[in-house]
């Protein structure tokens, strides 16, 4: 394995990626990876990590900005509204983010997954909800709020797996029925797989507010890895 930082910009900022390849072997595809509302952390980077001991290219891409990172939930709600609630300049960020992990590894749309823990699993549905250069995306415990800036009627190309705890106090049960609503009048090929007894950021080991709904399921990561390692197979191998 071989990693690396890599800095990007546009006009606002600068940010900061986190590059992982399988060394000496070419990747057999590309995983962008979303960070949750403090920003890009140790846990996207070791999923990073995992991706390129199976083969992948991995990315860890930056939203914020280097530097702009946050720890309590107050300045991570500062960090992130404002671009849940301009989606125009979100989905610009990622198209950026995107195009800096392909050219960095060589490796095109038809091979490139995007996939997103909480907020960052937000960010995987506009990838797809804005047609940006990816053949599928992956939600983890992601946020359900739709794209105000796109057209209802624009289609989905890319293929959808929505990985989510049916008990999540962040993404009702409403709001489940609502975004497959989206993706079914969008003509996405979609997956949901709702766990239940399951909360937001299930996959967070340090998460552990059960009572706010908020916390690690070891079981359900696991499960949830193996959805996503099987959806990577099929989306990169029809390419």
């Amino acid at each position: 394995m071989v990693t690396k930082t890599v800095d990007y910009s546009d006009a606002e900022l600068t940010y900061e990626g986190y590059l992982a390849l399988p060394g000496d072997a070419a990747p057999i595809g590309l995983v962008v990876v979303g960070h949750a509302w403090g920003g890009q952390s140790d846990h996207e980077r070791n999923v990073c990590d995992r991706l390129s001991q199976m083969g992948y290219a991995a990315f860890a891409y930056d939203i914020y900005g280097k530097g702009n990172r946050a720890s309590d939930p107050a300045a991570c709600e500062a960090l992130m509204n404002p671009l849940v609630g301009d989606r125009a300049k979100l989905q610009s960020r990622l198209a950026l983010s995107i195009a800096t992990a392909q050219k960095e590894t060589g490796i095109g749309a038809d091979k490139t997954v995007g996939i997103g823990y909480c907020f960052g699993g937000l960010c995987a549905l506009d990838e797809a909800r804005a047609g940006l250069d990816v053949s599928g995306v992956v939600s983890f415990h992601g946020l359900f709020f739709p794209a105000d800036n796109l057209s209802a009627d624009k289609a989905i190309s890319a293929k959808v797996l929505i990985l989510h705890g049916y008990d999540d106090p962040m993404a009702t049960p409403d709001q489940m029925k609502g975004v497959l609503d989206e993706m079914t009048a969008k003509g996405a090929d979609t997956q949901l797989i709702a766990y239940t007894g399951t909360g937001h950021a299930f996959t967070n080991k340090a998460a552990n507010d059960k009572e706010g709904g908020m916390f690690y399921r070891a079981d359900v990561d696991a499960r949830s890895w193996t959805a996503m390692t099987n959806f990577l197979e099929e989306v990169i191998a029809e390419a």
